[in-house]
């Protein structure tokens, strides 16, 4: 048993970071679909608005979640604080406006289920927003 305990308890630590995203990750993303359930289905707010206002409020929970609990920035004043925040909301952004356009496509365009649709469509943002945290944002200097 101890074996397995320590062979368990090193893949934890190797994976701790991406674990970790994972776990705020799934927040940020519940945050954002059910924001979304609630001003499209609920709200009858419009496919697009409801995107973009559910995505700003998932993006500015994943800053804060990303910087502090998952890459450890403690850089929270000055040039690398403003750094970082400009390449995480540049980065969202991007990502921001491809949730849109999956969106669009699906609910808009073909008239397809959109809380189904936004659950898949932050699968492949999610990812996305892994690899440009992990190796381009906060990436950690040698």
């Amino acid at each position: 048993m101890g074996k397995l305990w320590n062979t368990v308890w090193a893949l934890l630590r190797k994976y701790r970071r991406f674990i970790v995203y994972a776990f705020y990750g799934t927040l940020a993303a519940l945050l954002n679909i059910v924001c979304y359930w609630l001003l499209y289905e609920k709200a009858g707010l419009g496919n697009t608005p409801s995107t973009v206002l559910a995505y700003l409020a998932a993006m500015f929970f994943a800053f804060v979640t990303n910087k502090f609990l998952v890459f450890e920035s403690r850089d929270a004043h000055g040039a690398a604080f403003w750094r970082e925040a400009a390449s995480f909301f540049a980065c969202r952004l991007l990502t921001g406006a491809l949730d849109v356009l999956i969106m669009y496509l699906a609910v808009d365009r073909m008239g397809w289920n959109g809380v189904l649709w936004k659950l898949v469509s932050n699968v492949a943002v999610t990812v996305l927003n892994y690899v440009a945290s992990r190796f381009f944002i906060f990436k950690k200097k040698l």
